[in-house]
């Protein structure tokens, strides 16, 4: 069975999508700790980052600058903090997490935004986005 993110890819689940290549999908967290916490994953549904391919890892990387980039510019912060837990989604993902403070990057608190906050934070994100 597909994982939630591969049919969130497929078009099955609607998501905030900030960006997509051939390989790679961002979307906004629906679950976010902080405004602007995006979620990166590999089109390609394997469970665990550290088992993908080295290609495919370094490729994710470098679509994730440009989203953490796009975000820094969106979103008031100090950093863009990044982090990869894996243990609710058995499919690889990356967090980018805008960040003013460690703490900022607690999961343990989450954020509820009404769909249009998603909407209004994902077009400034995507207005960011630099080829």
């Amino acid at each position: 069975m597909a994982s939630i993110f591969s049919r969130i890819v497929a078009g099955e689940i609607p998501s905030y999508k900030i960006a997509e290549t051939e390989d790679f999908y961002a979307f906004l967290d629906i679950f976010p700790v902080a405004k602007g916490h995006t979620l990166v994953i590999p089109k390609k549904e394997v469970d665990y980052y550290f088992d993908l391919e080295d290609e495919l890892i370094a490729g994710m990387n470098v679509f994730a600058k440009k989203i953490a980039v796009a975000i820094k510019k969106a979103i008031p912060c100090e950093r863009i903090g990044t982090t990869v837990i894996g243990l609710e989604v058995p499919h690889a993902h990356l967090h980018l997490i805008p960040i003013n403070a460690i703490g900022d990057m607690n999961f343990a608190k989450k954020m509820k935004l009404s769909k249009e906050e998603f909407l209004e934070i994902s077009a400034s994100i995507i207005a960011n986005l630099e080829d």
